[in-house]
């Protein structure tokens, strides 16, 4: 089967794709990712086809707008929402072009323009998603708070909000139906038409990091996470190993593709708060960098599934992706969100015991992160009961659980 996964993001949301992709091949399927281009190097090294789509999140984050979607919370949901309307007409025509030949879409958090593609398509579609989206009693939806509003509260705010997110893409999702020679939908006929299709979606992430909740329709599955693909040949840069075989594990500080303002500076004094413990940073979107010596390394991109197996503590941004990451190598973490879905992973990580606090990385400090840090060091448990929890992920199969119900035909 010729199958499409459409991934919009940054590399957190782009990267374990690659996983699963090379999972459904395993299967004898022929899968290609349709993502931005700056990621077409990344996808073609696994050994995965690839299709562009617009859109550089790199680039757009470091804009104005960007950067105001980093800085204010409030605000922050509008400015990101802004980066991606002005594309979506092109999006859509991508994904277009991207699904031509195509016999099944998967597609992610952001891909819902594939599911009218599906449609004109006539071929079935899926999402794949990182993160919980479908309206639940349990929790309220996490882009709008992290307090519960009450069972009731909680779903209702959830409907309100997946409509409201529809709203400003409304105008390019009509030209595209139009294009695709299908009738006019409005955004509430959208999802109840899903709704009374029982459309499928898997959650790639673990149930023992957040389960499914109990008034989730049985075609929401919760299936564990999907691991990013090896890539072929990589080797670490000498320096790095150098530096790991000349002491104890280090601490990680890593913050992925988050890149406010400032942040450099302010975690300027990292050196003074180690209390002895050694480092290694990696420079990611925000372009963090301090001076080499025996304390501290600062490096590039190295995959997070070899360099957190050789840390002591990960300190990073909560991303869906490298919370997975840390958990899957048993490490005690310090979370440091920032914005989307990075709250509420910080938080179950807080709740499950292996982070003893998370710090907003607005607010965070060299100090603030010493003190934190000071408090995995004086707590063993939490490293033991991060190891506990790797152990369970060990045991789950993400990816296969989606072979499996492409091959068998059969999603819950």
């Amino acid at each position: 089967m010729r199958v499409v996964i459409v991934a919009i993001g940054s590399t957190g949301d782009v990267l374990p794709y690659t996983g699963l992709a090379a999972r459904l091949q395993a299967d004898g399927h022929e899968v290609s990712i349709a993502t931005h281009v700056p990621f077409e190097q990344m996808v073609r090294a696994h050994g995965v086809g690839y299709h562009p789509l617009p859109m550089d999140m790199e680039r757009e984050l470091a804009s104005r707008t960007g950067q105001r979607s980093l800085r204010f919370a409030a605000a922050g949901s509008a400015a990101m929402i802004e980066l991606h309307r002005r594309h979506w007409r092109d999006m859509g025509a991508a994904i277009t072009r991207a699904a031509s030949g195509a016999e099944m879409l998967l597609v992610s958090a952001l891909g819902w323009q594939g599911i009218h593609v599906a449609e004109a398509s006539r071929i079935p579609s899926m999402g794949v998603y990182l993160q919980p989206l479908d309206p639940t009693g349990e929790f309220a939806p996490w882009a709008l708070t992290r307090r519960s509003l009450g069972r009731w509260g909680n779903r209702a705010a959830a409907h309100g909000l997946r409509v409201l997110g529809q709203v400003p893409f409304r105008s390019a999702t009509a030209q595209l139906r139009h294009d695709l020679g299908l009738a006019p939908l409005g955004i509430r006929e959208y999802f109840a038409k899903l709704d009374r299709q029982r459309w499928p979606v898997m959650y790639g992430y673990s149930p023992a990091v957040l389960e499914a909740p109990q008034d989730w329709p049985v075609w929401r599955r919760v299936v564990g996470y999907w691991w990013p693909a090896v890539e072929p040949g990589w080797t670490p840069p000498a320096e790095l190993t150098d530096f790991l075989a000349a002491g104890t594990p280090p601490v990680v500080v890593t913050l992925g593709s988050m890149a406010p303002a400032g942040v450099a500076d302010r975690l300027a004094g990292l050196r003074d708060v180690l209390q002895g413990h050694r480092a290694v940073v990696q420079a990611g979107w925000a372009g963090l960098d301090v001076s080499r010596d025996e304390q501290i390394l600062s490096v590039g991109s190295v995959p997070h599934h070899w360099l957190f197996e050789r840390a002591d503590v990960v300190v990073h941004h909560a991303g869906a992706g490298t919370t997975a990451a840390g958990l899957r190598a048993g490490l005690p973490a310090v979370p440091l969100p920032l914005a989307a879905d990075q709250p509420l992973w910080a938080d179950r990580l807080v709740d499950l015991g292996v982070a003893p606090a998370a710090i907003g990385l607005r607010r965070v400090t060299a100090g603030a992160l010493g003190t934190v840090l000071g408090g995995v060091w004086a707590e063993p448990g939490l490293g033991e009961r991060a190891r506990g929890l790797a152990r369970r992920l060990a045991a789950e199969d993400g990816a296969g659980a989606v072979a499996d119900a492409i091959r068998t035909g059969r999603y819950w």
